[in-house]
């Protein structure tokens, strides 16, 4: 039976960090809503509370029944999820009148406690909450102090319970790995046997006994999820699996016709549908950024259920759906970041059922999977590109002369992106994360070329450096490589006049425009 850590949700914009963490010690775990922890589940080894935007003394806070959960497994409670037990047992929860945010050192640690085995002394943590536990429960003790909070950390090991107030899944927590890994290894007993190799075999299985003998179609994009999965399903059930490529006309120059050769070359069976005609006309006029990644979505349903009239007994929709685009298209907080073309897009009469074997991954461990299943590294190795394609690149209305423009100047960046060698001889396209232009077709600029004035489009570069896109940060590019880049894109590119560079993380932008 494979273990499992279960994290409640209570509504922080890290909680996705904890599961990665988690996963990164090699150990299953699987994130639900606050209100929805699974009954009678063996398989569950220890519970982890995440942040909220909430104080606990909020009307519209989120509070959970504690008592299926403390006693009987061990708990580590995170910022909210430490006040939170603490003002259910007894302790006091109050306003300080100034939110704790930012790094912290741990004054004084209780080395003793098996959360905090083998930590520093002033170990730096990040602290982001408004209230501040000021007594704790009846039973508990301290285990840890800032030099402006006394309770950092507190624990009951009798009830099995351990309780941080500052965030050890990020980064500025310098020794959140190893806290992580005090709880999830030592304490509630992880084998670490969550791996590409357990997943596929687990997955295979799981597709087998699921679709048997079911045919299944497959919207192929050309990028690294998608492919994955259909080789994951290509080894399930072998021919019952159709795959189709539509190309909707906002894909990368040439992409289409090198996407169909290389999925051919792997032995997939591929169905290649030029929709553009109908993605363009849908689109006409449309500038609002949500309503373009829906009316995607729906026309890529559409073509799907039009091609699977034409597979016999078709019963299946399959999609490389990964972690990161359903925490971005579902929150319990109500609050869309933005809609995936494979999650927000669905209508609710697809004559489909819907197959998303990858839907707990995260990016990396998508490549990681791929490369087990021994894909070819140009596949694995792909930056990611969003499904809705240069739509949600283009500012504005989308027409094919915006398009053609951008995948003139994005097709100058990839490729010069591919011919730059860094010092250790690999590509700087292979130590970034992701890469793309985006046309600001909604601003025109004054230039001048030769005698003339220009009064054309802005490019805007993005690059960005990430493990798993739930956070995301500028890649600091050569400047020869950039001066570079904007002068080919300039002088070649008919309609751009000027080149900038985005140099926004994600918080608090998103990798992609809109």
């Amino acid at each position: 039976m494979q273990q499992k850590i279960i994290i409640l949700d209570f509504g922080s914009q890290t909680t996705q960090l904890i599961g990665r963490r988690v996963r990164e010690l090699d150990t299953f775990c699987e994130i639900l809503p606050y209100n929805k922890f699974p009954q009678n589940d063996e398989s569950i080894i220890g519970v982890i509370l995440s942040g909220s935007p909430y104080s606990v003394h909020d009307k519209e806070a989120f509070k959970a029944d504690l008592s299926q959960i403390i006693g009987k497994y061990p708990v580590l409670g995170i910022c909210y999820g430490a006040q939170f037990i603490s003002y259910q047992y007894g302790g006091k929860v109050e306003k300080t009148g100034t939110r704790e945010y930012g790094r912290a050192n741990l004054t004084s640690i209780d080395l003793n406690c098996a959360i905090f085995k083998d930590f520093e002394k002033d170990s730096q943590v990040w602290m982001s909450h408004g209230d501040t536990i000021t007594a704790i429960p009846e039973g508990f003790h301290v285990t840890a102090s800032t030099s402006d909070v006394k309770n950092a950390a507190f624990a009951d090991e009798t009830k099995k319970v351990w309780c941080v107030q500052f965030h050890p899944e990020v980064f500025h927590t310098t020794q959140g790995k190893t806290l992580l890994k005090n709880f999830v290894v030592n304490i509630c007993g992880s084998r670490q046997e969550w791996s590409p190799a357990s997943f596929i075999e687990t997955t295979i299985k799981e597709l087998k006994d699921t679709i048997k003998q079911d045919r299944v179609i497959l919207g192929l994009s050309g990028g690294v999820d998608s492919s994955v999965c259909a080789t994951l399903l290509h080894r399930a059930i072998g021919d019952n699996l159709t795959c189709i490529f539509v190309d909707h006309g906002m894909l990368r120059k040439n992409e289409f016709q090198k996407v169909m050769s290389a999925y051919k070359a792997i032995g997939l069976n591929v169905i290649g549908v030029d929709a553009s005609e109908k993605f363009f006309a849908d689109l006409k006029g449309v500038t609002d950024p949500e309503k373009k990644r829906k009316i995607i979505g729906r026309d890529f349903v559409e073509v799907f259920n039009a091609e699977a009239k034409k597979i016999k007994d078709a019963k299946w929709l399959a999609q490389g759906t990964i972690y990161p685009d359903r925490i971005e298209s579902l929150s319990i907080t109500g609050m869309t970041i933005k809609s995936h073309h494979n999650v927000g897009g669905l209508p609710k009469d697809m004559k489909l059922q819907l197959c998303e074997p990858l839907k707990w991954l995260f990016k990396d461990e998508v490549r990681r999977v791929g490369t087990q299943l021994n894909m070819p590294q140009s596949l694995v190795n792909r930056h990611p590109f969003p499904g809705p394609g240069l739509a949600v690149r283009i500012l504005g209305d989308i027409t094919r002369e915006k398009v053609q423009i951008l995948q003139n100047a994005d097709d100058i960046y990839m490729e010069e992106m591919h011919n730059y060698k860094m010092p250790d001889g690999t590509s700087l396209y292979d130590n970034i994360w992701q890469a793309g232009a985006i046309l600001l077709s909604t601003i025109n600029s004054v230039g001048v070329m030769g005698d003339e004035r220009t009064y054309e489009h802005p490019i805007a570069l993005r690059a960005v450096t990430s493990t798993d896109a739930m956070t995301a940060d500028w890649a600091h590019l050569p400047y020869d490589f950039m001066a570079k880049v904007s002068s080919e894109i300039i002088n070649k590119v008919q309609g751009v006049n000027r080149v900038c560079y985005d140099i926004s993380s994600k918080p608090p932008a998103t990798i992609e425009w809109e």
